[in-house]
């Protein structure tokens, strides 16, 4: 840490190998997904079996809630939020903000290409608990989720100690797998799509990360040896 509540300098080897391992993943999950034109593999289709079989009251109604939360505007307010906190002062909050909105824009384009190309069908409608259009993979509530969550835990992380970073951080992270795996359980997504969108936002925060110090740069006296 250079100053109380501020992230130190990060090197970008582990930054590069994480977006690395993270897209070689997708791009198996998206090969295999388009060899096999989108049927559910054997642990997809158990899972699903699974998630229909045990998906009653008041659970159905909880995981409706959650995976609503996922998507429309809270996770944007989110990624603003996060662009707020990490500014320095009026100007960086607004700069910061706004290169938050691109990341999250940026997930979401390609996420949404990436569906098209890909054109997984979703799970049979009988099985569906809530409405979902398009088609499956990546999935769209996993994927933006997981980005606001990212974005608003770097937010967090230039604000607060990094005891209390790293508890909100978990607290997002499990709010983003909540939501990704109540797609599962009402039966608008198989799993693969669940895991490609988690995969999809670890790669685009990661490659955000390497390319925040180009697109927000800090005070000059930051590299000083004489801050603390």
């Amino acid at each position: 840490m250079t100053a109380a509540g501020q992230p130190g300098p990060r090197r970008p080897g582990p930054l590069l190998a994480l977006a690395a391992f993270c897209a070689a993943l997708f791009a198996a999950a998206a090969v295999l997904d388009a060899v096999r034109h989108g049927a559910p593999l054997a642990f997809e289709r158990a899972a699903h079996h699974w998630a229909t079989a045990h998906n009653g009251e008041p659970v159905r109604s909880l995981a409706r809630a959650l995976t609503a939360s996922g998507t429309g505007v809270i996770p944007y307010l989110m990624a603003v939020l996060g662009g707020l906190l990490a500014g320095r002062d009026t100007l960086g909050r607004l700069r910061a903000a706004v290169c938050a909105l691109a990341v999250l824009a940026l997930g979401q384009a390609l996420r949404y290409g990436l569906m098209e190309l890909l054109a997984r069908p979703r799970p049979p409608v009988a099985d569906r608990l809530t409405h979902a259009s398009n088609y499956a993979f990546p999935s769209g509530h996993a994927t933006t989720s997981a980005l606001a969550a990212g974005l608003l835990a770097w937010g967090i992380a230039h604000r607060a100690r990094p005891g209390t970073a790293r508890t909100w951080g978990t607290v997002l992270a499990l709010w983003a797998l909540a939501v990704g795996a109540t797609r599962v359980w009402l039966g608008v997504h198989w799993p693969g799509d669940v895991l490609a969108g988690w995969l999809l936002a670890a790669t685009v925060l990661a490659l955000a990360l390497l390319a925040e110090p180009f697109a927000l740069p800090g005070p000059a006296d930051d590299a000083s040896p004489h801050h603390e």
